[in-house]
């Protein structure tokens, strides 16, 4: 895909739903590659037929294509209600960025441009969807919904996250993943996009005890921990002397790269490792997610949760 200049920095994603729609295109034209092969023009029209179910709405000339038996939709079917949620706090605006492309994303436009595509392929599914954007705040919130006009809100919303001011903004997801919980009345499939990074091992504990909040009101929830894998878990830098300092606290340390190096990514990855089996004991599906990679992981994702779901 040849997608540059996609971003103005005073106005945010200027062509937001064009670039999701290219990102859909271009997973489905790989689809070929995958185990949902044949599962690509058609996908807005069919679902995977599963055994028991009626064979009066199999479509037979798409199996002759494919080998493989899906069921016909209907405009009024809506089998699915979901709500994104992305933490917009200031670590999720690194690394900072003078200019964007499809292949040059901090967290927060990675996030953003994940879930629009998510939102296309919603639309095309006919399904609802809803958002929450939080920093130190509850910046943004929309309930599921599934209108032409509803979608260009969430999109100029979405837009506009990745060029908002985000100084010294640290959050307290627990506390905007209860009131969320609060306000999500019908089953719901979540997907959350966040770095983790939490201020204290206590805030760990409650962002837990928040999910499982999510998890007793019978949604599903998907977490994509949202990272820069080069940086922030392999920490990859010259070993020149740098100033790090903590986007959201304005601390900072002056050191050596490699004096730290073996230290830190043994903790990182310990705490990586302990994220993954939290999220497995509360049955909450952990995705790690590079933002230097494409967006497949994410697609993917949401296509296996789709068929689980309904």
């Amino acid at each position: 895909m040849n997608l540059h200049k996609e971003l103005n920095k005073t106005e945010g994603f200027k062509n937001l739903e064009l670039l999701a729609k290219q990102v859909v295109e271009g997973f489905i034209s790989g689809m070929h590659k995958s185990p949902f092969h044949g599962f690509s023009a058609e996908f807005a029209e069919h679902k995977i037929y599963n055994p028991g179910e009626s064979t009066r709405h199999i479509d037979w000339k798409l199996f002759a294509k494919t080998e493989k038996l899906y069921t016909k939709r209907y405009d009024d079917e809506t089998n699915l209600r979901c709500h994104i949620i992305i933490d917009n706090s200031s670590s999720m605006h690194y690394p900072k960025l003078e200019t964007f492309s499809i292949e040059h994303l901090n967290k927060i436009a990675f996030s953003v441009l994940a879930s629009a595509s998510l939102m296309h392929i919603l639309k095309k599914q006919r399904d609802a969807v809803g958002l929450s954007i939080y920093s130190d705040a509850y910046d943004y919130y929309a309930p599921e919904k599934g209108s032409e006009r509803h979608h260009q809100m969430l999109l100029n919303h979405l837009s506009q996250a990745v060029v908002s001011k985000s100084i010294n903004k640290q959050t307290e997801t627990y506390k905007y993943l209860h009131e969320i919980a609060e306000k999500i009345h019908r089953r719901s499939l979540i997907f959350l996009f966040t770095d983790m990074f939490q201020t204290s091992e206590k805030d760990n504990v409650k962002l837990f005890e928040a999910l499982q909040h999510l998890k007793y009101n019978k949604h599903e929830v998907v977490l994509f921990h949202v990272f820069d894998k080069n940086k922030e878990l392999e920490f990859d830098f010259d070993n020149k002397p740098k100033r790090f300092i903590d986007v959201e606290t304005g601390e900072y340390m002056n050191l050596y790269a490699d004096s730290i190096k073996e230290n830190y990514n043994e903790l990182v990855n310990n705490y990586f490792e302990a994220l993954k089996l939290k999220c497995a004991q509360y049955k909450i599906k952990y995705v790690e997610t590079d933002i230097n990679k494409d967006f497949s992981n994410v697609l993917t994702t949401y296509m296996i949760e789709r068929q689980r779901f309904i």
